[in-house]
């Protein structure tokens, strides 16, 4: 009553800026007449709340249709992104400079954070409904743009040091002009891949809008199919290309550090400051962003403690991590925007709880329980295919087992369950203490994806090998019966990638 005394437009939009500076400012399109009105009507969790402009709830089989076709192509990216980095382990610039290995999983998981968090920003305020006027979306354009710029140049230098570091403190071993490489190469490829990547992803989550499809569905799962390949592609080229002058043209190393810090970033910064709507990320946006640095960090020291036990590990581990870290940023955009549209930060939405069971926020009861059955439903399928996929490419013959087959199955599915779950109660209670879901929330989750993926698939490889039906235990026999090269038949064909590893450590 006393909202309404004040304002006699009660559907007015609201915008909520907290005092706090780490916080930024949230900007919702709910009233408290919308609330009101939400808490009035049924709700079921195969519904979602009546979009801004009237627009119908989404159904699950439009659901489903719109996240398989860019997941499968996540999963394909995944698997590329494994082969291609199983090629450049092999040039000359990896063996010379160690650390540069120590930099690729950090540096990719900093880019996908960044991406997937543009996307999910981009995302709620499509549908919001604030990508009518062009002139706003130019703005939005050219402000995301400017902010993922920001983060890129630092984080990618912060990344850098912590590779040198880690291989000082392991191997013992520190050279400038390595240094140099990496820190160059770093920050090129990150802010390189990020803008081209981030121009893609706003023409999709433009162009979705406008035919009337969900962003949400749509942006992330691109942003994660070719991101991770790309990425990697260019870390390899552009290191190699400072390789062959980092000790005679070193200064040029400088130069390049130089000039992103001293003239890049001061200007992004500027027109950050000048963008309403990426202002508030300029504060606010860091902590989760090194947050989910160090956390994936630890998943780093995971595949560092077993690979060498396990050579197969690391074939399935981008695989596991990436459509985990993938599934659980689509269910966070969308938790995002529903709470965007349907209260006001600081606020829980009547139809929504912070402290759900799993069976609530997984199954039935929450609002969005129909899209995480649809996900789990997803990561079982698509898994199933991946699997084989990359074991096939892997051996050049299907050596999956049921042992294996169901062992992976089972950790792939309980990653995925535990994060989504993990993304609703986080999501919450970042709203409650009117934290932006969009710039915070992702990267916590996918870097709790790379650790629950590296740890819980370390767990499989153990538990195989205690039953004693280790992956890959018949290879050898079926390698022989293929007249592929072994041991005992040296006069043979070409080996497959997995015999030479595998023969070391039987």
């Amino acid at each position: 009553a006393k909202y309404n005394e004040e304002n006699q437009d009660e559907k007015a939009p609201i915008t909520n800026t907290p005092s706090s500076p780490y916080l930024g400012s949230l900007h919702s399109s709910a009233s408290i007449a919308t609330i009101t009105s939400v808490s009035s009507e049924p709700f079921t969790d195969t519904e979602c709340t009546k979009l801004k402009g009237g627009q119908r709830p989404e159904k699950w089989w439009n659901t489903t249709l719109q996240v398989s076709i860019p997941f499968f192509l996540a999963g394909i990216g995944t698997i590329g992104a494994g082969l291609t980095l199983g090629i450049v382990k092999e040039w000359d610039v990896v063996k010379e400079v160690s650390p540069l290995l120590i930099l690729v999983p950090p540096l990719l998981g900093l880019k996908g954070n960044l991406d997937m968090c543009l996307a999910s920003r981009l995302s709620t305020q499509a549908n919001l409904g604030q990508m009518d006027s062009l002139p706003e979306i130019w703005k939005m354009v050219v402000g995301n743009v400017a902010v993922v710029q920001i983060q890129a140049i630092v984080a990618s230098l912060l990344v850098a040091i912590f590779a040198v570091v880690m291989n000082l403190i392991i191997n013992g071993d520190f050279q400038i002009n390595h240094a140099l490489l990496l820190s160059a190469a770093s920050v090129t490829t990150a802010t390189s891949s990020c803008f081209v990547l981030d121009l893609v992803m706003i023409g999709i989550v433009i162009g979705s809008y406008k035919i009337k499809m969900n962003p949400d569905n749509l942006a992330t799962p691109v942003a994660a199919s070719i991101g991770d390949v790309v990425s990697i592609t260019l870390l390899a080229h552009i290191a190699s290309a400072f390789f062959s002058i980092h000790d005679s043209y070193y200064w040029t190393l400088i130069i390049i550090v130089v000039v992103y810090l001293v003239i890049l970033l001061p200007f992004w910064v500027f027109i950050v400051l000048r963008n309403k709507y990426t202002r508030p990320v300029l504060t606010s946006g860091w902590a989760p962003v090194l947050t989910g640095l160090f956390i994936s960090g630890m998943g780093g020291l995971v595949l560092d403690s077993v690979e060498d036990k396990y050579q197969s590990y690391a074939v399935f581990q981008p695989i596991i991590n990436g459509i985990g870290g993938n599934l659980v940023a689509i269910q966070s955009s969308r938790i995002s925007t529903m709470l965007h549209q349907t209260s006001l930060p600081g606020i829980i939405p009547p139809h929504s709880t912070l402290c759900a069971s799993p069976y609530a926020a997984l199954i039935k009861g929450m609002p969005h329980a129909a899209t995480a059955r649809i996900l789990i439903c997803m990561d079982i399928a698509g898994q199933m295919v991946f699997v084989f996929v990359a074991d096939y490419i892997y051996n050049r013959a299907s050596t999956i087992t049921p042992a294996f087959g169901a062992s992976y199955l089972f950790v792939t599915v309980l990653q995925v369950m535990i994060l989504l779950y993990i993304a609703h109660l986080l999501i919450h209670i970042m709203w409650k203490w009117k934290i932006d879901p969009d710039n915070s929330s992702i990267p916590i989750l996918t870097a709790l994806g790379d650790v629950l993926g590296s740890s819980l698939l370390a767990l499989a490889f153990i538990f195989l090998e205690e039953i004693n039906l280790p992956y890959g235990k018949d290879i050898e026999e079926d390698i022989n019966k293929m007249g592929v090269i072994t041991d005992d038949n040296p006069t043979t064909q070409q080996p497959s990638i997995m015999t030479t590893q595998y023969y070391d450590n039987p």
